[in-house]
């Protein structure tokens, strides 16, 4: 949690749309509990992003934080 920004749909003005099934597993929790419409600062442990894996932002075991809004579901 060093506070690096490491990706933004609101600076690249589009959405980020995946299906829930591509994201990390701290997102697919956490989106399906949201509400359309809803806006939430998700603060996802290692386990529950990349865990040791040296391809997650901020290096192995690292916890991360997102502001996540979901604005519609398909």
């Amino acid at each position: 949690l060093n506070g690096e920004e490491f990706d933004s749909s609101y600076k690249r003005g589009q959405p980020y749309t995946t299906p829930v099934t591509n994201v990390i597993k701290g997102w697919t929790e956490a989106l399906q509990l949201m509400p359309v419409g809803s806006k939430w600062e998700l603060y996802v442990p290692s386990n529950l992003a990349y865990g040791n894996s040296p391809r997650g932002p901020g290096g192995p075991n690292s916890a991360l934080v997102f502001e996540v809004e979901l604005i519609g579901i398909e």
